[in-house]
């Protein structure tokens, strides 16, 4: 196979793989208190971990998970600002 045709084939399948990645993230939200522990999606609000998969408590309200645009609320979460409020009222 040709090089120049390997080296476009690989291009265009990293750049439909990341407009694929950015329509998915842009169709959800991040929703804090409702991860289990070992669920979440990345850093609390604490900064106490900086990674996915280290919260040690359910529905704690200063971690995250990614959800679906809209439901949040529904799911009985938070947004940023609502857990920032009582992250800070509870120090």
């Amino acid at each position: 196979m040709n090089k120049k045709l390997l080296a476009s084939a690989a291009l265009a399948a990293f750049l439909s793989t990341s407009v694929v990645t950015q329509a998915q993230a842009a169709s959800k939200e991040k929703c804090y208190g409702v991860a289990q522990a070992g669920q979440n999606d990345c850093a609390n609000l604490a900064g106490t971990h900086s990674c996915a998969g280290q919260s040690s408590i359910d529905n704690d309200k200063g971690e995250w998970k990614l959800v679906k645009k809209g439901t949040c609320s529904t799911l009985g979460g938070l947004s940023k600002s609502e857990a920032k409020k009582l992250h800070l009222a509870s120090q």
